[in-house]
């Protein structure tokens, strides 16, 4: 008998989409989207976040082909928006860097 999975297609885990909302999470507290825990405040920490995504990018190709049609969907939704966050934020912050100067 053959230890090898008959079918090809993915088995759902339900620690994917915990880890994918929970690195979101995490990009939304660093994006300051999100009070900090401890404090209640917001603040904003690019270099944080940017890891936040590029880890996320990074799991999106190690894992292609080998995650549900619902996985993948969630990741790229996900990816999707902290994208559009980290773009936003970071002009943001580059505006009020040209005014304090």
């Amino acid at each position: 008998m053959s230890d090898k999975p008959t079918s090809t297609t993915p088995k759902a885990d339900t620690r994917f989409n915990d880890f994918v909302f929970l690195q979101a999470q995490n990009a939304g507290l660093f994006l300051g989207q999100l009070p900090h825990p401890a404090t209640g405040e917001t603040s904003v920490n690019l270099q944080a976040a940017a890891m936040v995504l590029d880890s996320l990018e990074m799991l999106a190709t190690k894992t292609q082909g080998n995650l549900t049609t619902e996985e993948a969907a969630l990741l790229e939704k996900a990816l999707l928006n902290i994208r559009a966050l980290y773009a936003n934020v970071e002009d943001a912050q580059e505006g009020q860097d040209e005014l304090a100067e």
